[in-house]
């Protein structure tokens, strides 16, 4: 099912990979973002590190859980690996501790939960260089 898809960024192949413990933030974003992305969803820093070696992603989404569970090191093995990567933290608040020490680490961005099937695909887009539309009229929330 497409969802207000720009046919342009459907053959776009940018890849982005989202690693995030929680499993229905990560199907959302999956599935938000499955028509104008080539979207795996993975089940931790470990996964998208080894699946990054062959498929090198655009885009991280890397949940606030993960940064707890696996640790702050996670952004410089991401960085070593790929230094021109882009990594958006997926958080309930962008005041958290974790969340700002992510940033003050080379995370270039946020992405404010609850989720929106417009506010999701206007961040991508923001980050991975596209035009951003002015908006969808659709709302999709995912608490």
């Amino acid at each position: 099912m497409q969802i207000g898809v720009d046919s342009q960024r459907a053959v776009d192949n940018k890849r982005v990979f989202i690693v995030d413990c929680d499993e229905v933030s990560g199907l959302a974003l999956q599935f938000m973002l499955a028509d104008e992305c080539e979207a795996h969803l993975l089940a931790d820093v470990d996964n998208a590190l080894r699946k990054g070696r062959d498929w090198p992603p655009d885009l991280l989404l890397l949940g606030q859980g993960n940064l707890v569970k696996e640790g702050m090191e996670v952004l410089a093995q991401l960085r070593q690996q790929h230094p021109a990567l882009k990594i958006v933290v997926v958080c309930d608040s962008a005041n958290d501790r974790h969340v700002r020490q992510a940033l003050a680490q080379g995370a270039n961005s946020t992405l404010l939960r609850p989720l929106t099937l417009e506010s999701v695909r206007r961040k991508v887009d923001a980050q991975l260089g596209r035009r951003t539309p002015l908006g969808l009229g659709i709302a999709v929330t995912v608490m």
